[in-house]
C-alpha cells in the first residue's frame, strides 16, 4: 500500500449538502475512491451524524437550510480538533475564502471538478492523518520552537500554541528546512499538495499571517519573508 493510499484508505467523510444532485455526485465519486461516506442535508443532521460516527473529514456547503456551514464547521472543529474541514460553496469572494480558511483546511468553489475535490480531500487528509503513515519521531526543534511529532502539538518558549492541521503542516515544513528560505511554489507543492501552482493563489500568504499572529505573541517574530521568493525562519 502506498503512503498516499494509507493516508485516506477507509477514511469517513461527512458530506453536508442540501442539493441532492450535488450530494449524490460527491458520494458516488468518494465511494469509488474507497472513502466511507455519510450525507447530511442540514446542520442538525450533520451534528447528529458527526456525534454518532466521528468522521475523519467533512465537506461542507456554506449555505444550508437551517444555518451557516461556517458556523457548523466551527462547532465540528470544537468537538473534534483533528477533523479535516473542506468547504464546497458557490461563494467565491476573497473575504469569504479568507474567513473560512481561518479555521478550515481548504475551500473549493462551485462549479467544481470532481477529480479536484477528491485530490484536495486526499491532500488535506495527508496533513491531518499523518499519524497513520509516519512512524514515531523525536520532537522537531528550532530556536524556542518545539513540534511534537507524536501528539502533533506545538510549544514556543514552553507555552502551547494551538494550531490547525494545515498551520501545523506549514510550520513543520519550515522547521524542517531550518533557516533556509523556502519558495512559495515549494510550500504549495509540499504542504498543499498542488501539482501546478495556481497563479492567483494567496493561500500561503494567508496561512503565514495566521502563524505569525499565533507565534509572535509569545516571542520575537520568527517567520521571515524574502519578497518575491518565499518564507523561512529567523
Amino acid at each position: 500500500m502506498t503512503a498516499n493510499k494509507a493516508a485516506h484508505e477507509g477514511a469517513t467523510v461527512l458530506v453536508v449538502e442540501d442539493e441532492e444532485s450535488i450530494a449524490d455526485v460527491l458520494a458516488i465519486a468518494l465511494r469509488y475512491h474507497r472513502f466511507q461516506v455519510m450525507i447530511a442535508g442540514t446542520v442538525r443532521e450533520a451534528l447528529t451524524l458527526a456525534e454518532r460516527t466521528r468522521p475523519d473529514a467533512a465537506l461542507l456547503d456554506v449555505m444550508l437550510p437551517d444555518g451557516d456551514g461556517r458556523a457548523l464547521g466551527r462547532e465540528l472543529r470544537a468537538r473534534r480538533p483533528d477533523l479535516a474541514l473542506v468547504f464546497v460553496t458557490a461563494r467565491d469572494a476573497p473575504a469569504e475564502i479568507v474567513g473560512a480558511l481561518g479555521f478550515g483546511d481548504d475551500y473549493i468553489t462551485k462549479p467544481f471538478n470532481i477529480d479536484e475535490v477528491v485530490a484536495r480531500l486526499r491532500a488535506v487528509l495527508r496533513r491531518t492523518r499523518t499519524a497513520d503513515v509516519l512512524p514515531q519521531r523525536p520532537p522537531l526543534r528550532y530556536g524556542d520552537l518545539e513540534l511534537d511529532e507524536t501528539t502533533y502539538s506545538v510549544h514556543r518558549a514552553g507555552r502551547t500554541v494551538e494550531l490547525t492541521p494545515t498551520e501545523y503542516a506549514l510550520l513543520r515544513f519550515l522547521v524542517r528546512n531550518g533557516g533556509r528560505i523556502v519558495p512559495k511554489e515549494q510550500l504549495l507543492r509540499h504542504v498543499w499538495q498542488y501539482e501546478h501552482t495556481p497563479p492567483e493563489s494567496t493561500v500561503v500568504e494567508t496561512y503565514v499571517s495566521y502563524l505569525r499572529r499565533k507565534l509572535d505573541t509569545l516571542g520575537p517574530p520568527v517567520i521571515t519573508t524574502r519578497r518575491g521568493v518565499g518564507y523561512g525562519l529567523a
